[in-house]
């Protein structure tokens, strides 16, 4: 997490910049902070969620029909 706020924060001012030179840096930072958000995205909520779809197919279920 600290690395993407730290990417972010330094991505983020080359979007609002107007200066010499600003149009080719921000087609080099809009997918780069697509690409921050997308992954974290992927990291924080989708991949633990498929996880836990497949252990839990996985595993048998107790006598009670729980998992463990």
């Amino acid at each position: 997490m600290m690395t993407v706020a730290a990417i972010m924060g330094g991505v983020l001012p080359i979007m609002w910049t107007t200066g010499t030179g600003a149009d080719v840096m921000k087609r080099i930072a809009a997918p780069m902070i697509g690409g921050m958000v997308s992954s974290t995205v992927l990291t924080l909520l989708v991949i633990p969620v498929l996880y836990a779809v497949w252990r839990s197919r996985s595993l048998p279920a107790n006598e009670s029909g729980e998992l463990p």
